[in-house]
C-alpha cells in the first residue's frame, strides 16, 4: 500500500531545509533546540463601533476567517469604561491564533502579496519588536489581502498581527524574519 505524503507549508519545508542551519552557523548556537522559531501568529481588531451596532463586529469576524482560514474569537471588555460606553462583557474586538502550517501559510501570503499591495510601501518598521523576540505590525487596510473582495466590504479597518518567536533576543528574531523573506525598512 502507498503511503501519503502528509502537506507540509512552503515556508515550513524552507525553515527545515535552509533556514535552521544558516542561524545555528549565524549565532552558533550548541544544540539545535536552540534555534530560533516562529510560535505563533495573532491576527486581532479591535471595533469600537460594535458598541452602537453589532453589524460591524459580525463584518470584522466574517473578514478575518477569510483571510486567516480559521474561526475568529470575538472578545469582550473586562472592565467598564464610561467615558467610551463600554459595559462589562459587552464584545468590543476579535482575534484569531495561527500555529502549524495556516501559521506559515499567513506567513508565506502576508510577506509574498499582502504587503507589497499596501499602498506607497517602503517597507516595515524594524524597530516594532518587543525586547522578548516577538514582532508587532499594523494593517492600515484589511483589503491588501486578496481573500477580501473590495466590492462587498462595509468600511476600510485595520488589524494588529503579531509574531510570537522563541528567539532569546530582538536581533535573533530579526534575523529569522529576515530569512523567512520579511521586508524591512533600510534605515
Amino acid at each position: 500500500m502507498a503511503r501519503v505524503k502528509k502537506y507540509e507549508a512552503r515556508l515550513k519545508a524552507r525553515f527545515h531545509k535552509d533556514i535552521a542551519g544558516a542561524l545555528l552557523k549565524e549565532f552558533n548556537f550548541r544544540s539545535p533546540m536552540q534555534i530560533p522559531r516562529i510560535e505563533k501568529i495573532v491576527l486581532s481588531a479591535g471595533v469600537g463601533e460594535a458598541i452602537t451596532n453589532k453589524k460591524f463586529l459580525d463584518s470584522v469576524v466574517n473578514e478575518m476567517e477569510q483571510i486567516t482560514g480559521q474561526k475568529v474569537l470575538r472578545t469582550k471588555a473586562r472592565k467598564s469604561i464610561a467615558n467610551f460606553k463600554i459595559r462589562e462583557g459587552q464584545e468590543v474586538g476579535a482575534k484569531v491564533t495561527l500555529r502549524g502550517n495556516r501559521m506559515y501559510e499567513f506567513l508565506d501570503r502576508l510577506v509574498n502579496v499582502a504587503l507589497p499591495r499596501v499602498k506607497d510601501f517602503r517597507g516595515i518598521n524594524p524597530k516594532a519588536f518587543d525586547g522578548r523576540g516577538n514582532y508587532s505590525l499594523g494593517i492600515d487596510e484589511q483589503i491588501i489581502f486578496p481573500e477580501i473582495d473590495y466590492d462587498k466590504i462595509e468600511q476600510v479597518r485595520g488589524l494588529n498581527v503579531t509574531i510570537v518567536t522563541t528567539a532569546a533576543n530582538d536581533e535573533q528574531a530579526r534575523s529569522l524574519l529576515i530569512k523567512f523573506g520579511m521586508p524591512f525598512r533600510k534605515e
